[in-house]
């Protein structure tokens, strides 16, 4: 076994177990693989074997298989062979080219949701983020609010193409941050606060604006790691 292969399968060891009986066998070993990669249990490029990964959760194969597909098709994994995938890499080149269209998208996004979003919705989301604010939390946190809070906003849009493009754009970040992990989140959450506050008051330059700056810090923050 690889070390890559002793990475995936010690992660699956420490996950929590399955069978809720609210979600399908197959939905529930998606959501875990899925949570265990994005917060960087899983590392990238890490061999993930149908069989290996089914024996160790106790589940069936057609279950992992059907949750492997659904990764593979969301671009979180890629094929290694007929029945292994591994965690896809995202190189800096990737995560440039990605940043710039989730400019352009994002952007044309918050112009489209600003009056599709409802006060309370844009409040509720407020108080959450103070709430972060005001305490030290875990990446994870920072990560789950950030992945609300842009898939509200594309959501609102009305344009379901548009919501699914942001979304795997999005994927394309975390993938990218598996290997460099993020260091801004105080400032993260402060141009989120700018974005949701100018939201709130319907002003469509300040909120256009406040995504742009948003994540224009973001690409320029990497590249001045570089």
């Amino acid at each position: 076994m690889t070390d890559y292969q002793d990475h995936a399968l010690a992660a699956i060891m420490a996950a929590k177990p399955l069978y809720m009986k609210s979600a399908s066998l197959s939905d529930q070993v998606y959501t875990l693989l899925k949570e265990l990669i994005l917060e960087r249990k899983i590392p990238d490029r890490s061999e993930m074997s149908e069989s290996r990964l089914a024996d160790e959760l106790q589940v069936s194969r057609t279950p992992m298989r059907e949750a492997l597909v659904r990764l593979a098709g969301e671009n979180l994994l890629i094929r290694r062979g007929a029945r292994s995938y591994a965690v896809r890499s995202v190189d800096i080149k990737e995560y440039l080219d990605t940043m710039a269209l989730r400019e352009l998208l994002e952007v044309e996004a918050v112009g489209k949701a600003l009056d599709r979003i409802s006060p309370d919705v844009i409040t509720a989301m407020i108080e959450e983020l103070q709430q972060l604010m005001a305490t030290e939390q875990e990446e994870h946190l920072y990560w789950r609010f950030d992945e609300k809070l842009h898939s509200v906003i594309a959501e609102a849009t009305g344009n379901l193409v548009l919501a699914q493009v942001l979304k795997g754009l999005r994927i394309n970040v975390r993938l990218f941050r598996l290997h460099s992990p993020l260091h801004r989140q105080k400032e993260n959450h402060s141009e989120h606060l700018d974005l949701l506050n100018a939201m709130l008051k319907k002003d469509e330059q300040q909120s256009i604006q406040a995504i742009r700056t948003h994540i224009q810090n973001l690409r320029n923050n990497v590249i001045g790691s570089l």
